[in-house]
């Protein structure tokens, strides 16, 4: 059995390495995130979304708010002490990667997706 390169997973996005098996190559990383995507077009199907549509929850909506939010907030005070403080180099950094970690942790799933048209 051959493996490709990776191919990203259409839900997650993570990459995930094809298997040389016959049939139509994989589009998801795991069989869990194609029913997701499934369920996801039938509720956009409902819904009339169109394919640049997609619906969140409200508290994913303001979850992310709040971590754009922190990320700002973090890159102005880092470039705020890198005008004061040339030295003071890896404690801003510190606190710039705290702040973009956090945003990289969050869950972002979405509701519905609109269907992608080529």
């Amino acid at each position: 059995m051959t493996v490709s390169a990776p191919d990203q997973c259409l839900w997650c996005g993570e990459p995930f390495a094809q298997n040389g098996g016959v049939g139509r190559p994989r589009r998801y990383c795991r069989r869990s995130h194609r029913q997701r995507a499934y369920e996801a077009r039938r509720l956009a199907a409902a819904h009339r979304l169109g394919p640049d549509d997609v619906l969140v929850a409200r508290d994913t909506w303001r979850g992310l708010g709040d971590r754009r939010y922190r990320l700002q907030a973090a890159v102005e005070d880092v470039m705020a002490d890198l005008a004061e403080d040339p030295g003071a180099l890896r404690q801003a950094f510190d606190h710039l990667l705290e702040a973009a970690e956090d945003l990289l942790a969050f869950p972002l799933e979405p509701k519905a997706l609109g269907e992608e048209r080529p």
